[in-house]
């Protein structure tokens, strides 16, 4: 029977990867809209492809200097020569995650900026369908990967199950150096541009957003796709074969090598795969739709997966555990709802629906100041429930599970809670890549000078995208706590394997060594934000000072008579982007082999316990802190406290500026960073324990 669920793993895999050939062919039949349409949709695509192409290549330089360090390790017997086939492999499907996602993210600019000059819903339909294609394609892809090496490994070189998930943590880590690099660079690269389109054109000469004027309006669009797109298709793609390979590695222990215990968390994703695309059927909109109906639309296709999920797991883990382990039901059931508990809580801080963000939009009356302390106190103030939630959702998984019989069973059940707060994934990184879809849609209206009504419907899209993205932002670190738990005991049965004599008192806080690592590890994730924020201030900087210069020096610029020089911006944005996302990623690969040469692998532990911790509740204040910046922005500007052109609206751009590196450079990148440095660690593991044997 294994070979059979396996096989239906996969076919799972490739129905998602139709659906999207079949939504991408729906995308491209719209129609593109004008001529001066396409030409501004066309310069998007063609900075965001340079950007990938430059990008790519920087990054495989590193991939290659890994490969060479693998295959060593693997000369020296402290793995296999499956290894490093594995870390490219990952690496590979991360980065072509985000590639799609970006191809069809720039398709679809124009061609939703040209369906909402006939209608809302229209326009909802076709950035939807165009985020449908980047969510799909994550989760199609995700799972072929993992069944297939499953496939080759188990059947081709029929290895043990310990072997075949061992290889596949490996692979793991791969994808998380991917989204890593993908996440900060097109972080910085998006963030300098908006930084600087923004403070200058908006605040300073007081011209609108995406003013063709701004010399910064075609980087900003750029940095829509590479980072907001390709950046988090390749996040959510390590998230989610990140929460599957810890499942199935843990499993192989608690159910000693039971396959069943270990194929589950892949027919999860396949089933939830087919949900989400039942899901995607239910999004529509009334004409008149405000940004609650607009929300209530999105809502009721991902709360349909999620029910679905819910109902058809039931039968499916009685059937693969039996009676007796029905409790994993539990588990995958707590997942699942307190993944949506944690979007409905941000959802609640970020949307301009409620009162918190409404709130927030109030402070810009006594200024910049205000709103930005406003905003700090909200991230902050949004951090509790969440921590609450995820303390809640590890308890019952573990206890439901069987953790106080045995300790391998509870953290079993863990990691299958973080399998299903991720099993509906293709529709809800459908709800967050729509948005910078309606973004740039936004942006080439503005520039086409399009009827100001098809800005108002782009706009109400764009809004609701940055709830939605906060939304989704809070699922991916919600599973991150989850699986960097699950990993970090995949980590201890890892050192158990390579000959340590494990004792569990050996990881109490009174040890020195778990102590050190544990502060080691809390500050990690501070001095990752630090330089990543640093990285987006410098490189705003710079498209500051040649905005001002272009505005200066360019006659007849401000008048309309001249264009700016859109490929100098572009150009900065990217070297910037290139040379600042190289130190944040060698600091995550680095520490945990240092920490673990050093202090041992008590003292990994402590420093993956303390990361985790930090990171959660950084990742949450950070990126609720931006939404909620962004949409009192907008909030304002849709009529309130004096609406565009304001000096309420001048404060809400700062604090929007200040929130732009937070909740899509710094915020989203430490979710990776907590499960990169938990898969360094186990990958890196035999040379920790070698060392200290000696």
């Amino acid at each position: 029977m294994e070979k059979y669920l396996l096989i239906a793993a996969f076919v799972g895999a490739l129905i998602a990867l139709a659906f999207v050939l079949v939504t991408y062919r729906r995308v491209m039949s719209f129609d593109e809209g004008t001529p001066l349409m396409q030409k501004i949709s066309g310069s998007i695509r063609e900075g965001a492809n340079a950007y990938l192409k430059r990008q790519y290549t920087v990054v495989g330089v590193f991939f290659v200097c890994m490969i060479v360090i693998l295959c060593v390790m693997s000369a020296c017997g402290l793995m296999t020569w499956f290894v490093p086939f594995a870390f490219v492999g990952g690496g590979v499907f991360s980065a072509l995650s985000g590639y799609v996602g970006m191809k069809i993210a720039t398709a679809a600019n124009c061609r939703t900026a040209n369906a909402c000059s006939e209608g809302l819903n229209r326009g909802l339909r076709v950035a939807f369908s165009a985020g449908s294609v980047m969510g799909f394609t994550v989760v199609g892809l995700g799972l072929l990967h993992i069944s297939g090496w499953f496939l080759l490994l188990r059947y081709g070189f029929r290895l043990e199950m310990p072997d075949v998930t061992s290889v596949l943590l490996t692979s793991g880590m791969g994808a998380s150096a991917m989204a890593l690099f993908a996440r900060v660079g097109g972080g910085v690269y998006t963030k300098a541009a908006d930084v600087g389109a923004d403070l200058v054109g908006k605040v300073e000469a007081g011209i609108p957003e995406d003013d063709p004027r701004n010399p910064a309006v075609i980087a900003d669009n750029v940095g829509d796709n590479v980072g907001d797109v390709a950046g988090m298709g390749a996040d959510l793609y390590e998230s989610y074969i990140g929460s599957v390979i810890s499942a199935s590695a843990l499993g192989v222990a608690a159910f000693s090598g039971s396959f069943e215990a270990v194929v589950l968390p892949l027919v999860i994703a396949a089933l939830g795969i087919v949900c989400s695309i039942i899901g995607t059927f239910m999004v529509k909109t009334r004409e008149d739709a405000d940004q609650r109906a607009l929300l209530g639309a999105l809502s009721r296709g991902t709360n349909c997966s999620a029910v679905l999920i819910a109902v058809l797991s039931l039968p499916l883990v009685y059937w693969l555990l039996g009676k007796e382990n029905l409790g994993m039901y539990g588990a995958i059931l707590a997942g699942l709802v307190g993944g949506v508990l944690i979007g409905k809580i941000t959802e609640y801080y970020t949307s301009d629906t409620y009162k918190p963000t409404q709130n927030l939009a109030a402070q810009s009356e006594t200024g910049a100041a205000t709103i930005i302390i406003g905003g700090l106190g909200l991230g902050m103030m949004s951090t509790a429930i969440p921590i609450v939630i995820v303390a809640i959702c590890i308890l019952l998984a573990y206890f439901l599970s069987g953790g106080a019989v045995s300790a391998g069973m509870g953290l079993y059940g863990i990691a299958l809670a973080a399998v299903g707060m991720l099993s509906t994934l293709g529709i809800t990184l459908a709800t967050d890549a729509y948005g910078p879809v309606a973004d740039n849609a936004g942006g080439i209206a503005e520039m086409a000078g399009l009827d100001p009504e098809v800005r108002q419907r782009t706009d109400a899209l764009d809004s609701l995208g940055n709830t939605t993205a906060a939304t989704g932002k809070g699922f991916a670190i919600g599973s991150a706590a989850l699986t960097a738990l699950a990993l970090m005991a995949s980590y201890i049965e890892k050192v158990k394997e390579m000959g340590a004599t494990v004792d569990f008192a050996d990881f109490s806080v009174m040890n020195p060594l778990v102590l050190v690592g544990l502060f080691i590890g809390a500050c990690l994730p501070f001095l990752f934000a630090a330089m990543t924020m640093n990285s987006v201030g410098r490189a705003a900087q710079s498209v500051v000072k040649e905005v001002r210069r272009q505005f200066h020096e360019i006659t007849g610029l401000m008048e309309g008579k001249a264009e700016a020089d859109y490929a100098r911006c572009v150009d900065l944005c990217t070297k910037a982007s290139l040379h600042e996302m190289i130190m944040p990623t060698v600091i995550a690969l680095v520490c945990p082999v240092v920490v673990g040469l050093v202090l041992g692998y008590q003292g990994v532990v402590g420093m993956l316990a303390g990361a985790t911790a930090a990171g959660f509740l950084l990742a949450i204040f950070m990126s609720n802190s931006g939404g909620a910046w962004d949409n009192a922005k907008k909030y304002i500007e849709s009529g309130h406290f004096g609406g565009k052109g304001s000096e309420c609206h001048k404060a809400g751009v700062v604090g929007d500026t200040v929130g732009d590196p937070f909740k899509d450079t710094s915020g989203p990148a430490i979710n990776i960073l907590i499960k990169l440095l938990s898969m360094v660690s186990i990958v890196f593991a035999g040379l920790v324990v070698s060392c200290h044997l000696l």
